[in-house]
This record gives C-alpha cells, sequence and structure tokens, in this order.
C-alpha cells in the first residue's frame, strides 16, 4: 500500500483528490493539510512514501514544502500537483528536489501515475508539463547540462538514462536490461554525478533534451 499525505488550501480539491487516489485499491490516505508548515508536519508525524503538494498554499508553498521535506530527510518523494504549469514554477520544482509535477487540469489517471511512479522511486512529469519543458530547452532557452556532459557517459549508462526518462524504476529498468537491480542503482549514481544533478526528474529531462527515450518503452 502507498502511503500519502494530501496538501491543498481547498477542501474541496483534496476531496477530489483523494477520492482518485484511494479508488485504486492501493493508496491510502494517512493524512491531508491545508497549509505548507501543516504539511511538512504531517510529513514527519507519519513518514508517507508520498507527499501531494498544491503549489499555491498559506505560509509555505508547496515547492518550499517539498525543498524542506527533502532536506529533513523523511524519504518521502513530493509530487506537486497544480493549475499552474508555467516554467518558472516547473523549473522550481526541479531545483528543490520534487520527484515529479502534475496538473490539477490533466487527465486524472495522471494523478495516480504519478503517485506510483515517485513511490516506486521514479520520476513523473505530466505529458503536457513534459512537452513545455522539453520545448523550452531546444527552443534556446537555458540548457539544463551540456550535450557534453551526455557524450561522457557510457553507452549503458546512457541506455540506463533513456529508461530514467520513460519514468522507470530501479526494479523496471533491471528487468528490461536484465542485470539485477543493485547494479542500477550504481548506474544511476554515477549517472546523477556525472550530470550533476539531483533527482530522476532533471536527469529525465535530460535524457529528453538528447534524445536518448527509446521508441515504444
Amino acid at each position: 500500500m502507498i502511503r500519502v499525505v494530501l496538501a491543498d488550501d481547498e477542501p474541496v480539491v483534496r476531496m477530489g483528490v483523494r477520492t482518485i487516489l484511494t479508488s485504486t485499491g492501493d493508496i491510502e490516505i494517512v493524512a491531508e493539510a491545508g497549509t505548507g508548515r501543516a504539511v511538512v508536519e504531517q510529513v514527519l508525524a507519519h513518514r508517507p512514501d508520498v507527499a501531494v503538494l498544491d503549489i499555491r498554499m498559506p505560509d509555505l508553498d508547496g515547492l518550499d514544502a517539498a525543498a524542506e521535506i527533502r532536506r529533513l530527510g523523511t524519504g518521502t518523494a513530493a509530487l506537486i500537483l497544480t493549475t499552474f504549469a508555467d516554467d518558472a514554477n516547473v523549473s522550481r520544482a526541479l531545483t528543490e528536489g520534487a520527484s515529479g509535477f502534475v496538473l490539477k487540469t490533466g487527465d486524472p489517471h495522471e494523478i495516480i501515475a504519478g503517485v506510483r511512479a515517485v513511490a516506486a522511486g521514479a520520476a513523473y512529469l505530466s505529458p503536457l508539463v513534459a512537452r513545455r519543458v522539453v520545448d523550452h530547452l531546444s527552443g534556446g532557452g537555458p540548457r539544463l547540462r551540456t550535450t557534453q556532459q551526455v557524450t561522457g557517459l557510457t553507452e549503458r549508462e546512457r541506455e540506463v538514462l533513456g529508461l530514467i526518462g520513460t519514468g522507470m524504476s530501479n526494479a523496471e529498468i533491471a528487468g528490461h536490461i536484465h542485470v539485477v537491480e543493485g547494479t542500477v542503482k550504481v548506474y544511476v549514481s554515477t549517472i546523477f554525478k556525472q550530470l550533476n544533478v539531483r533527482n530522476r526528474v532533471q536527469a529525465a529531462i535530460i535524457a529528453y533534451e538528447a534524445g536518448l527515450i527509446p521508441p515504444g518503452v
């Protein structure tokens, strides 16, 4: 069972998201919060697998809450759920260490997919957000890392980076390339160090930018 803390300052939104997530049978809401500071307290109290965070909340916004949760070392993955998909919010989410970014206006199944992905240690960007980020990067905006850094990876590391870009967890990557999960963890650690990234979302965007996403996976 995936344990989730849900944070949004609008009770009606929380009710809707709760209904979507608990309908799956493998996700439970262990606590809810209406402010950023309250959700940090709930994460400390319950140590959930995932914190689903709205961006615009009183006293501490969702992105600052994600940064605080990461700093506290609870092991909780942060999934940003918001109406606002502007480049500044996406950039901040990546910088603050969020594991995923999902739009409230998207398909409800994206919220479920996002929670499952980040709970498994993978990254998740809703398709619209992923397209915006990739279009921004390919359109001459600030690039997260240089092509030279990507080409510095071995062929196997580039393959693993591409699979990270598909949203696969370490276990799924291990099954796909027929190695043990511990080997994948070593690859991922090396990739993060080589690219100087802090999370799988940042790595996934580089994979998109470098054209490493394998077709049909």
